[in-house]
């Protein structure tokens, strides 16, 4: 990647080189009616959108026959992701980490029911007609928590703290690489200079990892920071008790729902009650009996529970960017051979297992892209099953079969290691693992799958030992092709991860996603994005499984859960039934 060499360097110390009257007409900006219900789609497993009221596939629904909003009470959400060592989302920038902070930390930008940016704490915003300068103008009613003003010194110093190595940012710093510096135009007004045009800039300011905070709060340390960030948003952090909980307060001073939120002022509930119970049984066990009101991570046999219990709903939001997948390491020995890469994709016989274990909550994918995402490419020519023209290609290679059945090439067994992190795989996914692990031994690979907590996976990643991964990663829009497979990808960010695992290598794809990143034109931006998806599934490096998957169940007495751009719920209009 690009490397920055000092993320705090250069801000509003640029000239203002580009003038109003050079700017094209490309300007958004929040309509008289910003507060207002969008309308809204229903949320399934191929349409998630943004910023739209979720959809029940189970249970009673969200409860039409409830006579109307409930004021107060406290909410009970079971977590079964990892606990975030900090609570601050631009230090390294996880899932769970997004989740959490969904509730007290808010976005310049929001992605509408197309996945289109549209303003959020950004009144507007306006690029050059070169596209190397953004304008973001803020709201002017909005303070943080803490009393401190949105301004657009805010906007610079969240920028310089993603960007500051010292920070750890890996999803956050990753999607501003191109940003140069933040110039303070005005009080509202920032500047943000680009090394070159960014089609993707809007969408990844929706991103949680890119929340806007307050610069005081900042300002108080990380340790401080990671402990208790201070945002714009419906609820403030109040305690954490780790290990066990985070207590979440209502903002009584709330005035920026996104634009989607039916409520226009603080939240209904008083209090969220966040838990961690890593056990799935156990947090379905607590959501049955009524203990907790929503569990994520809900496995495909709960779900497949729920559909039969009247007093549970089920919430399918998939996540944007990447699909599920297993990738190839490429950049080293057995898979630096196409012919190996082939032969094992041709040996994996995934559809029988996703069938017989995920009890129809997934779907099989054939792109590297989430299903929701825009310009997805998908093609199933290429994930064919054929043990013969697998073992035709590895004795074309040099891997001859041995006693054992595990075939060998100049000494060296066709061993593949296969780090597993038990905090983002399922135990469904991890038995569809072990299937694929059984067939593709019929073709003489010797997968060795090693179940890990997430500090030694990345362990494992970052010293390179492994030829087999399966890396979630959530991100909006099909730029997240150019995070995981531009060779620029291999080089790791100042937190230490690098997100292209497959390790690719190609100039040609290197080009492809590099222009669709520079271009505007979304016709022209989905013609590459389908060319680069056509050498990435082509090539076998990559073995899409199906979406990443958000199941959430909820006692059917919650009502006004929705999802945002990432797929994380929003609470800003739930209430609970008395």
């Amino acid at each position: 990647m690009t490397r920055l060499d000092d993320g705090t360097s250069g801000i509003g110390a640029a000239s203002d080189t580009t003038t109003h009257a050079s700017r094209r007409l490309l300007r958004v900006q929040s309509s008289p009616s910003r507060h207002r219900p969008l309308r809204r789609a229903a949320v399934g497993a191929t349409a998630i959108g943004a910023l739209l009221l979720a959809a029940c596939s189970g249970g009673t629904g969200t409860g039409s026959e409830a006579e109307g909003p409930v004021e107060g009470g406290t909410l009970v959400y079971a977590s079964g992701d990892a606990e975030p060592t900090c609570l601050d989302p631009h230090v390294g920038g996880n899932y769970p980490q997004a989740l959490v902070a969904t509730q007290y930390l808010e976005q310049l930008t929001a992605l509408d029911e197309n996945r289109e940016p549209v303003p959020w704490l950004a009144e507007s915003w306006e690029l050059a007609e070169d596209g190397l300068a953004l304008d973001v103008a803020v709201r002017d009613d909005v303070t943080f928590t803490d009393g401190t003003p949105l301004t657009s010194e805010a906007v610079a110093a969240n920028i310089a703290h993603l960007q500051d190595p010292e920070t750890g940012s890996s999803t956050g710093y990753l999607a501003l690489e191109k940003v140069e510096d933040v110039e303070e135009v005005d009080e509202r007004t920032a500047r943000i200079h680009l090394s070159e045009p960014d089609s993707a800039l809007l969408e990844n300011l929706a991103m949680p990892w890119l929340a806007i905070q307050s610069p005081a709060a900042l300002e108080r340390g990380m340790e401080e920071n990671c402990a208790a960030p201070v945002g714009t948003g419906p609820f403030t952090v109040s305690e954490w008790n780790r290990q066990e909980s985070i207590v979440l307060e209502r903002n009584e001073e709330y005035t920026s729902p996104d634009p989607a939120a039916e409520n226009t002022g603080p939240a209904r509930l008083e209090r969220i009650e966040w838990r961690f119970i890593p056990e799935a049984a156990t947090r379905y066990s607590a959501l049955a009996s009524g203990e907790v009101h929503v569990i994520d991570n809900a496995q495909p046999d709960a779900i497949s529970r729920a559909a039969e219990d009247d007093a549970i709903a089920h919430i399918d939001a998939p996540r944007p960017g990447a699909s599920n997948r297993i990738e190839l390491n490429a950049g080293q020995a057995p898979f630096d051979d196409d012919r190996v890469r082939t032969a094992f994709i041709r040996a994996a016989a995934v559809d029988e297992g996703i069938e017989s274990l995920f009890f129809g909550t997934a779907e099989r994918s054939y792109s590297a892209l989430s299903s929701i995402e825009r310009h997805v490419h998908a093609d199933p020519a290429p994930f064919g099953t054929d043990l013969e023209e697998a073992a035709a290609l590895l004795d074309e290679a040099g891997w001859t079969a041995g006693d054992d059945g595990v075939r060998t090439k100049d000494g060296e067994r066709l061993t593949l290691r296969f780090p597993v992190s038990t905090n983002q795989s399922i135990p469904a996914e991890i038995s569809l693992f072990e299937q694929i692990q059984a067939a593709v031994a019929e073709a003489g690979f010797d997968v060795q799958i090693q179940q890990l907590d997430l500090a030694s996976w990345y362990e494992a990643l970052a010293k390179n030992e492994y030829e087999l991964v399966s890396a979630p990663y959530t991100r909006t829009g099909p730029d997240v092709l150019r995070v995981l497979y531009h060779s620029d990808g291999i080089e790791p960010a100042p937190s230490g991860y690098f997100a292209n695992h497959a390790q690719l290598d190609d100039p040609q794809l290197d080009e492809l996603l590099d222009e669709a990143a520079r271009t505007e034109d979304e016709t022209e931006r989905g013609q590459l994005y389908r060319q680069a998806q056509e050498i990435i599934l082509g090539g076998h490096y990559i073995l899409p499984l199906y979406d990443q998957q958000n199941h959430f169940l909820h006692r059917a007495g919650l009502h006004g859960v929705r999802t945002l751009a990432v797929s994380t719920p929003t609470f800003v209009d739930a209430w609970l039934e008395d």
